[in-house]
């Protein structure tokens, strides 16, 4: 078999290292109850080659790539229906998963947040979230309050994934190598299916507050509560970097009540 060419537009680096593609499917836990595995940006199968190897689950892969998926219908014959040649950002999950499945992947740098975005819709179904992304954004997804990383993606997945940075990938891992660093981490779906809160005014909230984080909250969130309706909570005289996920499903609770 030919290889396939790493396309810059498509945020593609090959990993070439198998130990490393080792770790990561096998920071999968089937022990959760899931049957289903969907990688995301395959290339040319070094990953997928450690997940087809477990019984455990039925691997699917999703490549948006022509050359890739053409490579990949020559090396895994067997795959058929499996091998999903498309667009993980618009894929239909109810025509391919149950109830309950696993996202793992080398995923492309360039839209990180949108695939992050993606499984946050899917929560429901999908148990556990396995992979690479650029350092700083894994270490984004997993910050602590009070921390410059932590931010909006941090509270989004931290409201309803446990989530767990496993272990840093130079550049030479890859090929051609990134100028950037990358980093391993895992998402465990929480118990948590029902915030406690309007959802909807949940995310204005911390979307509003980060995006003027260097004011308090009670300036930053004046376009969705006016000053004057503000209650003499003291989470407002915060910064929202300094607020837990909890803080935040109090302090929606809070506007709720005294808009």
């Amino acid at each position: 078999m030919s290889t396939v060419r790493a396309k810059k537009h498509l945020g593609q680096h090959f990993l070439n290292d198998k130990n490393t593609a080792k770790r990561i499917a096998d920071a999968l836990d089937p022990s959760l109850g899931f049957t289903q595995v969907l990688e995301v940006g395959p290339g040319m199968g070094v990953l997928s080659d450690f997940l087809l190897e477990k019984e455990e689950f039925e691997t699917f892969l999703i490549d948006i790539d022509d050359e890739s998926i053409t490579y990949l219908q020559d090396k895994y014959p067997q795959l058929g229906d499996r091998l999903i040649h498309g667009d993980f950002l618009t894929l239909d999950f109810n025509q391919y998963f149950g109830e309950k499945m696993a996202v793992i992947g080398n995923y492309p740098y360039n839209i990180s947040s949108q695939i992050l975005f993606k499984i946050l819709e899917e929560r429901d179904r999908v148990m556990q979230m396995a992979g690479m992304f650029q350092k700083e954004v894994a270490q984004r997804c997993v910050a602590q309050p009070g921390t410059k990383e932590y931010g909006i993606i941090s509270v989004f997945l931290q409201a309803y994934y446990d989530v767990e940075y496993l272990f840093t990938v130079k550049a030479g891992a890859f090929n051609p190598p990134p100028k950037v660093l990358s980093g391993v981490m895992r998402m465990t779906r929480n118990n948590v299916t029902d915030l406690g809160c309007d959802e909807a005014l949940f995310w204005k909230v911390v979307k509003a507050g980060f995006n003027q984080r260097r004011k308090t909250l009670r300036n930053a969130l004046s376009s969705i509560i006016t000053k004057d309706k503000m209650s003499n909570n003291p989470l407002y005289d915060l910064r929202a970097e300094r607020l837990t996920v909890q803080d935040f499903v109090d302090l929606t609770n809070d506007i709720a009540q005294t808009k």
